[in-house]
């Protein structure tokens, strides 16, 4: 079924690699700027990733590790 005014594939300014370089330019620099943004935040997931281990709190100090 095609509409009145669909265009076909071969009319479309992008299809079979007949897209402009300007258009591939941008597409790169987004791709980039997501890996970038991507290792940004997989770095500060990194860094800030420190489990304390302190159960308990200073009143109750909870585990016992000194021995009998």
């Amino acid at each position: 079924m095609k509409l009145i005014n669909e265009p076909t594939m071969e009319q479309i300014d992008d299809y079979n690699n007949q897209e402009s370089k300007e258009k591939r330019k941008t597409i790169g620099l987004i791709i980039l700027g997501l890996l970038i943004f991507a290792g940004v935040l997989s770095y500060i997931k990194i860094t800030n990733n420190s489990v304390s281990d302190y159960i308990g709190t200073h009143n109750n100090p909870g585990i016992n590790v000194t021995p009998n």
